[in-house]
């Protein structure tokens, strides 16, 4: 097992350097920017530019039924005008949009990016009217290079636009506090019941600087099972409690350091108590600023750890103190063409070094011609580091109810989607009906 466990730390390094170099040759292109200064000059006439609307999270009829001045197609090989859309959440719980508008055929070489902050309390209407306003805007900027920029004025609304000359005055201190109550479920049967929850807190504070985040969550679940052969139902319950909480330093525009603080309960790990304290540091190969479209970052941590167990364990403790440390490396590039990440991540106790664990997940959706999209995901782990088990055999009602970890050396899940599209390329119609 431990030969094994070695070829498969190697094999795994190997392919996670081979991606590493695969996302900076990717990604060694810089961007141009626009010349906005001469017309369009193409083999044919662009009277409306054909559009490419790439964005996970924009409501797509809207766009295409309020944007009616160009084409709209299905597949970016199409496309004058690839639009990029990436998002990521604020830390007053609001999200930043980064519009991108890239220039293809008689556009190539223009490019330019948006970004607008949507307000955490925006209904969806107000947030898809917010981002229709600036997909409109940027694609005006090269619809300005066509005939149909003849057809087109500019008005300015400053109507409050005061207010962003004003300093801010902020009572809460950039601290942002939510709770929540997700995922209750109730499912009853005549010879069983199920019941799922999950609640918690959030409480964080976002600034240039600072990066902090408070969050107790709650964790409930119960099996209830009555057999034909028992008048006594059989009932399992899984608590899962904890406490996730960090403060984290950017230092510059590649380096940060934090500090990690957990808590655990979970009596399906025979954990009865866990605490966690852990110091690490971080470093990105390109600045954080571009890290919604690329990214490139290397994290070391070292911590400690007191377990305090249900049951004793295969190695006779009752409780422990525990050190050990990590380090992950992780590649994420979200490019017009697709998106890729890739992760490794070794870890082992200090007073063993045989108790250790290597992660590897890969995931990639990317665009190999026109009409054809490959999707791809797996993850690999080498589990050497199962602690907490305890003594004895696992009953068969303990696994099919999942009330007890079962060793194991290893785990492994992958999905593979293969899409391929043709026929009419445009996309201008909308009917929603039904």
């Amino acid at each position: 097992m431990r030969q094994n466990g070695k070829k498969s730390i190697y094999t795994f390094l190997f392919i996670f350097s081979l991606q590493v170099a695969i996302g900076i040759s990717a990604l060694h292109g810089q961007e141009t920017e626009i010349d906005t200064t001469d017309q369009v000059t193409t083999s044919r006439a662009m009277s409306a530019p054909f559009v490419y609307l790439d964005c996970r999270r924009c409501d797509y009829d809207f766009l295409r039924t309020e944007i009616t001045f160009v084409n709209y197609v299905r597949d970016p090989e199409l496309a004058d005008i690839h639009i990029f859309v990436t998002d990521e959440e604020t830390g007053g719980g609001s999200r930043e949009y980064q519009i991108t508008f890239i220039g293809k055929r008689g556009f190539e070489g223009w490019e330019h990016t948006l970004k607008h902050v949507v307000n955490r309390d925006a209904t969806l209407d107000e947030e898809r009217n917010a981002l229709k306003d600036y997909v409109k805007m940027g694609i005006v900027s090269f619809v300005l290079k066509t005939p149909l920029g003849t057809h087109f004025n500019i008005e300015y609304d400053g109507n409050g636009t005061e207010e962003l000359l004003q300093e801010v005055d902020d009572p809460w201190n950039n601290w942002v506090f939510a709770s929540y109550i997700g995922q209750v479920s109730f499912n009853l049967e005549s010879n069983q019941s199920q019941l799922n929850s999950r609640w918690g807190i959030f409480a964080d504070r976002v600034t240039e600087e600072w990066k902090l985040r408070i969050r107790p969550y709650f964790n409930y679940g119960r099996i209830k099972i009555q057999t034909a052969d028992s008048d006594d139902p059989v009932i399992s319950e899984q608590p899962r409690h904890g406490l996730d909480s960090y403060a984290i330093k950017s230092l510059n525009n590649h380096w940060s350091a934090g500090i990690f603080g957990d808590y655990l309960t979970h009596k399906g790990r025979n954990i009865r108590h866990e605490f966690m304290l852990s110091p690490g540091i971080e470093y990105s190969i390109f600045p954080y600023e571009v890290a919604t479209r690329r990214s490139i970052t290397f994290t070391y941590q070292i911590g400690y750890s007191y377990l305090d167990y249900f049951e004793e364990t295969i190695y006779s403790k009752t409780d422990e103190n525990l050190f050990n440390h990590k380090i992950k490396g992780v590649v994420n590039i979200q490019q017009p063409w697709g998106n890729i990440e890739t992760g490794l991540e070794g870890s082992h106790y200090l007073h063993n070094f045989d108790r250790r664990r290597l992660e590897f997940y890969g995931q990639a959706s990317v665009r190999l011609f026109e009409g054809f999209s490959l999707t791809f995901q797996a993850q690999y782990d080498v589990i050497q580091d199962q602690l907490s088990l305890p003594k004895g055999e696992a009953s068969l009602e303990e696994v099919l109810l999942r009330q007890r970890e079962l060793a194991t050396d290893f785990s492994f899940s992958t999905s593979i989607a293969i899409t391929y599209t043709f026929g009419s390329r445009y996309a201008n119609i909308v009917n929603t009906r039904f």
